[in-house]
């Protein structure tokens, strides 16, 4: 199910303001410039993919996400990417040989089953060539951020008709498991009463994706605490994983 601030268009219209870019983007770009042929899983507003066709990326960019709203935005910005509305259910993959795969912003976190997390990771090992990499990050379970996660910490920012919007955040009880349940909260002019979304996300450790990802054909090729490349550490916020067909 596509979560309500990605589904309705007042608020995919913000996406891009409430998280601007960052060295998470640079550290994508980086690696989309130098792949003739690009996935982008759940691509969002396709901001990666945009920039790389700004940049002067000429080769194959594909944008897939399952929230029509959210394309809405990447269409309108920039319609020389392929962009596709669904998930990585929606097709056959065999014989794309993608050079990357990526999965940013930390929509793996939000694959919550098991066999969701699977599925996912076998079609992309298909959709890869055989030389291909899948970079994807998932917030380091250790360093416990919904923590910081609290309704005292709004963020303000204007929509596009100069409207003043509050945006925050609260956790929804301690974490069941490896899954962190919260509220999003959009408050503002555009809005009779407030927008409140629920969404949960599930941090997984080390050991974890390195079992999925064997299962699926996949070994990893690097792992990164942070987007300047540095070691995972019990602290450090991200897990950034870069991997390859075994």
């Amino acid at each position: 199910m596509v979560d309500h601030s990605y589904a309705d268009l007042s608020l995919a219209a913000l996406y891009d303001s409430l998280n601007p870019w960052g060295p998470g983007d640079d550290f994508y770009l980086d690696l989309v410039m130098s792949a003739g042929s690009v996935l982008d899983v759940g691509c969002g507003t396709g901001r990666l993919l945009r920039g790389a066709r700004a940049a002067g990326h000429g080769g194959r960019l594909m944008g897939l996400e399952p929230a029509a709203a959210m394309l809405v935005q990447a269409r309108r910005a920039e319609p020389a990417v392929e962009w596709v509305l669904g998930d990585l259910r929606t097709r056959r993959w065999d014989g794309h040989g993608f050079d990357l795969a990526v999965m940013t912003g930390h929509a793996f976190q939000e694959l919550l089953g098991d066999e969701e997390v699977r599925a996912t990771l076998a079609a992309v090992r298909t959709a890869l060539g055989p030389t291909g990499r899948f970079v994807f990050e998932t917030r380091n379970p250790t360093a416990r951020a919904w923590e910081s996660w609290t309704p005292d910490r709004v963020r303000r920012l204007a929509d596009g008709d100069g409207r003043q919007v509050r945006v925050w955040h609260e956790v929804d009880g301690p974490p069941a498991g490896d899954r962190v349940t919260f509220t999003e909260t959009y408050e503002g002019e555009a809005w009779t009463q407030p927008q409140v979304c629920r969404s949960t996300l599930r941090f997984l450790g080390l050991d974890a994706l390195s079992g999925f990802l064997a299962e699926a054909g996949l070994e990893v090729v690097d792992q990164y605490g942070d987007w300047t490349r540095g070691p995972v550490t019990s602290d450090s916020p991200e897990i950034i994983t870069v991997a390859g067909p075994r």
